[in-house]
């Protein structure tokens, strides 16, 4: 990699910059700034994310530390506290979420399939769930939650074969997840997996039109009618595999096709699951994995809560939360690229943990990230002489 350049910037070459600046160009990101351009705020806000600061007092103390090797850095050259506030508040938040999505599709591309993925068919697998971020009423004011809390929700459409988040949506902690549906372009042949709050049939029928397909948790109180059953293997955990149709009138109107209803028992969490499918074609065993692998949604939530910053934020309007949440996900986009560019072995967090330590350092960042092993080999022509 590039010799005498510091981490951060070697970090950074893999961004399309073409790209940004189309972005930009597109909301008029960069009209009347003379010096603190976005991308100088992106860098920044992309430097707090790596180097794990806390607020915007601490990320600007820092920086302000290595004031000479800022432009080097990339972060331009006037960097104040009042500035990069502004910026957060004033510059469309819709320049990092389109550039998200530009990293996203090159993501989905680079990244291979994860090697526990066991199910084979050629489309994508995707897992939709939402997670809420509590904050405080009396700062985000226009983000009502609860009587005395605000807080809004992360919807997350997560690429289960590649780990990339596909797409990203911000909303009030109020709005029901599954009003979310109605903002997602579905990939023909793709499976699309989701928990029981996602029954909505009309929604979930709109899925069947497109010609892909999901698989969602039933509900208790479903009523279901029962065409025929399925074979299948009774040592195996799946307890019935049915074809039918609905009921009830709404339900039947909303989905008036057969659908498919899988019960299996789940050994990790002890618990007997029903799910429903519009898919025929795949083994009931494979449904049931295919489910699973939602779990996968759940610790990407965790994941990016305890190692990236978003649950504490460095601005109070609606406009810098969402700058912020997109550039947190662009920073892990970024790691996942890296990743798979230069075949590291390391895990995400161990990439994360090694960049917060040295992107001030001028270490090849190939060098930096492989993944050496040190054994402790005791010198055989040694002079010292032996106590005993």
């Amino acid at each position: 990699m590039n010799q005498g350049k510091y981490v951060f910037a070697q970090l950074t070459e893999f961004l399309p910059h073409r790209i940004f600046d189309r972005c930009v160009e597109h909301y008029s990101g960069n009209q009347r700034v003379r010096h603190f351009t976005c991308w100088n705020q992106m860098m920044c806000m992309m430097f707090g994310q790596l180097s794990g600061r806390e607020s915007l007092s601490d990320l600007i103390i820092g920086v302000t530390a290595h004031r000479s090797k800022s432009y080097h850095l990339g972060l331009g050259r006037r960097i104040t506290k009042s500035n990069l506030a502004k910026a957060n508040k004033n510059r469309d938040w819709r320049i990092y979420a389109e550039f998200a999505y530009c990293l996203i599709e090159e993501a989905r591309k680079t990244c291979m399939p994860d090697k526990d993925f066991a199910v084979a068919f050629d489309g994508s697998v995707f897992a939709f769930d939402s997670t809420t971020i509590d904050l405080c009423l009396n700062i985000f004011w226009w983000a009502p939650f609860r009587k005395n809390k605000a807080g809004i929700k992360l919807n997350t459409l997560f690429d289960v074969k590649t780990s990339i988040p596909s797409f990203i949506h911000v909303s009030d902690a109020l709005t029901h997840d599954v009003n979310i549906l109605d903002y997602l372009d579905y990939e023909k042949g793709s499976f699309y997996v989701f928990d029981r709050g996602y029954v909505d049939f009309s929604r979930l029928y709109r899925i069947h039109d497109e010609k892909a397909f999901f698989i969602v948790r039933a509900k208790r109180n479903l009523k279901f009618k029962r065409r025929y059953t399925n074979k299948n293997d009774y040592k195996s955990n799946i307890c019935s595999d049915q074809t039918g149709t609905l009921i009830t009138i709404k339900s039947k109107s909303d989905y008036p096709d057969k659908i498919r209803r899988v019960r299996f028992y789940d050994e990790e969490n002890n618990q007997y699951i029903v799910v429903l499918t519009n898919n025929f074609e795949l083994t009931a065993e494979e449904i049931a994995q295919l489910f699973r692998y939602r779990w996968k949604i759940e610790l990407f939530f965790r994941w990016i809560k305890q190692h990236l910053k978003i649950k504490t934020f460095w601005g109070t309007t609606q406009n810098a939360v969402k700058t912020q949440v997109y550039i947190a996900i662009i920073t892990y986009t970024l790691v996942s690229i890296i990743k798979s560019k230069l075949k590291l072995e390391r895990t995400t967090y161990e990439i994360l943990q090694i960049l917060s330590f040295s992107l001030i350092d001028k270490t090849p960042i190939n060098e930096l990230l492989t993944k050496l092993y040190y054994q402790n080999v005791k010198e055989l022509n040694s002079n010292q002489l032996s106590i005993f």
